[in-house]
């Protein structure tokens, strides 16, 4: 069975067809030839199996880089009080620009890289982190305490999903998988249209505070759960197929997508439902 999602696409290991291989190793260096015969070289193990605890900590180091970076912005960035003007937060404006940007370009990067680079990873977590650390930082000024209870509904999710899977035994389908990824494509796809259309003045009104701006952050929220749902099946199936340690690297970047993922749309509905 082949995932539909592009982030473990990549990696073969992922799939039961996995548990068939002998070994991992960078498929650029992989000589040719057929079997028996020299220039074959048969990719052999680089390190121990994948394991539930060895995700725990490449998560946990991902998710602490964001939250480390995020900090930083926060604290370097000048101080918004009441009577900040627009101009007053253009650094601030601008390191979420650049952020958000450069994280949306390394996300692709891991999403479609066959080989995962635990450095792209970090790299991308920091790109969040400063773009997430901007952002956040607007909105606490906005709506005081508003990050705190995002980013403990955050995790809530999280854990309310990971029991949800491991006491129902959730069994992931193919279709949910296709409907899964096709939802994200699209949220992704109608995003950048509302991003273009802003730049010239126009909007659909997705990011805005209204009815429309709740109902799509509502639906990217539940997308983000879902993704979690895909996150977990695929972790399972892994471990389970006994793939190389270092593909703990995309498990962990998958999770920290899908939270925050999950963080930005909750940021938003308090946003609008305080307003």
């Amino acid at each position: 069975m082949q995932s539909n999602n592009p982030v473990f696409r990549r990696s073969e290991e992922f799939n039961p067809a996995g548990a068939r291989q002998t070994g991992y190793t960078d498929p650029s260096s992989w000589g040719t030839g057929t079997p028996g015969q020299p220039g074959l070289q048969t990719p052999v193990a680089t390190g121990g199996p994948m394991t539930i605890d060895s995700v725990v900590q490449k998560t946990a180091i991902a998710l602490g880089v964001v939250i480390l970076t995020a900090a930083a912005t926060w604290i370097l960035s000048p101080g918004i009080d009441a009577d900040t003007t627009p101009s007053d937060i253009s650094g601030l404006i601008a390191a979420a620009t650049v952020g958000s940007l450069l994280a949306f370009v390394l996300s692709l990067v891991n999403s479609f890289k066959r080989v995962i680079s635990p450095a792209l990873v970090l790299l991308f977590c920091a790109a969040e982190g400063v773009a997430l650390g901007a952002i956040s930082k607007v909105f606490e000024i906005q709506f005081p305490g508003i990050v705190m209870s995002a980013v403990l509904g955050t995790f809530g999710a999280f854990a309310g999903t990971l029991a949800v899977y491991k006491f129902f035994n959730i069994k992931v389908t193919d279709k949910f998988r296709r409907m899964v990824f096709a939802a994200v494509l699209g949220v992704v796809a109608i995003s950048l249209i509302e991003v273009v259309l802003s730049l010239f003045g126009a909007e659909i009104g997705l990011f805005g505070d209204g009815k429309l701006g709740l109902i799509f952050a509502v639906l990217g929220l539940a997308l983000g759960v879902f993704m979690l749902v895909l996150d977990f099946d695929f972790v399972e199936q892994g471990v389970a197929n006994r793939i190389p340690d270092r593909e703990g690297w995309r498990a962990a970047f998958a999770m920290t997508v899908s939270l925050v993922w999950i963080y930005t749309n909750l940021l938003r509905i308090l946003a609008i439902m305080r307003d």
